[in-house]
């Protein structure tokens, strides 16, 4: 079992080129997702991560608003590479929506005084965890992703369209569809430099 983790994490990779091509069904999709938010652990088991799936044309919407997003920020003759970016992310499949509840990171900031200051740290770390593990599993099957961060940029605009929560705070936004193309090698740095073992 632990090999097949390890397998798995060692197959995740951020691929940029996605069709709509169908790879599994919509309902493997939600039940992948929910799967991993019910199951990925947190703080004080807070859970306080909320997710979003956007498919078809709600996933097509949302790469439409960050573009236009964009376009307020970016200058006119710089934009092309933005609008390859864009193109490419909505020729995806479907997006994954990230979002930490900060309700409840409040509440556990007033229930629990001393540790106040750390619980928007271990709200981040839960949402990194959270973001890891339904990358990896879209890639064993099937799909290729990327994670992006057009937050705080885009916030307003997908809690208008999509009547997201006041509390709910965009950490992250994972484009996700049919690999077109191949990951490239991945680079590491020496683990030595990176890991250290006291017996």
């Amino acid at each position: 079992m632990s090999k097949d983790l390890l397998k798995a994490l060692k197959e995740r990779r951020s691929i940029y080129g996605i069709s709509k091509d169908h790879v599994v069904s919509d309902a493997r999709i939600e039940e992948l997702v929910a799967e991993a938010v019910q199951h990925t652990p947190s703080a004080f088991n807070s859970q306080s991560a909320r997710v979003v799936v956007l498919l078809g044309e709600q996933h097509d919407k949302l790469w439409n608003l960050t573009e236009d997003a964009l376009r307020k920020v970016v200058p006119a003759e710089n934009f092309t590479p933005t609008k390859e970016k864009m193109d490419a992310f909505r020729s995806g499949y479907g997006t994954v929506l990230f979002f930490e509840d900060e309700a409840v990171v409040k509440g556990l900031q007033e229930q629990f005084a001393l540790y106040s200051d750390n619980f928007p740290i271990w709200s981040q770390q839960s949402s990194g965890m959270l973001q890891l593990v339904v990358w990896t599993l879209l890639d064993a099957e099937g799909f290729g992703a990327t994670l992006q961060h057009y937050n705080p940029l885009i916030d307003a605009g997908i809690a208008e369209e999509w009547n997201i929560p006041s509390t709910w705070k965009l950490t992250g936004q994972m484009p996700f569809g049919k690999p077109t193309v191949t990951a490239g090698e991945k680079a590491f740095q020496p683990l030595d430099s990176r890991l250290k073992v006291f017996k």
